[in-house]
């Protein structure tokens, strides 16, 4: 007899702004005038989205999984780090049901940016695009992010397969 294997998954990446990097969130560039600090493109939304999928699934991390200590991880798209990412989780024999995400960020607005961050996650996912929710909030004015010193995401994967008891 098989049985739904359900599993949920918990995500979270921040990084700095700083001047002279592109704004990337959720595969989107963003008209700022600072981007996020880091290794690869500092997307923190992906990141989160990452962590989460590779809690659910128990593969470890994504600083395990693409150490900044490799150079070959410089600027990476994290699209690609996803897309990865789906492939160990799927090879792991679960399939995504839903992803909630929340990015906290003083400015700029998202607003404008939010249909398309989801519709990068569905697809690089592999599901419908009403599983994913992109939502945007600040601090107001608390904070590191209320000070505009950096930008921090939050994600919740929901993850399913079968198996037998």
């Amino acid at each position: 007899m098989e049985i739904m294997d359900i599993r949920v998954g918990n995500g979270i990446d921040v990084h700095r702004l700083v001047s002279g990097r592109k704004l990337i969130l959720g595969g989107v560039e963003i008209s700022h005038k600072m981007g996020l600090e880091g290794h690869s493109d500092a997307d923190v939304l992906l990141h989160a989205v990452i962590d989460a999928l590779l809690g659910a699934a128990k593969l470890g991390d994504i600083g395990v999984l693409f150490p900044p200590s490799d150079a070959s991880y410089k600027d990476a798209d994290s699209l690609k780090l996803l897309g990865r990412v789906m492939a160990l989780v799927k090879a792991k024999g679960f399939c995504v049901g839903n992803v909630d995400c929340v990015i906290i960020a003083q400015e700029p607005k998202l607003r404008p940016y939010i249909a398309l961050m989801e519709e990068n996650l569905a697809e690089t996912l592999g599901i419908e695009p009403d599983r994913v929710s992109v939502k945007a909030t600040t601090e107001e004015g608390l904070g590191y992010t209320g000070r505009r010193a950096g930008i921090r995401a939050h994600a919740v994967c929901l993850v399913y397969g079968r198996t037998e008891p």
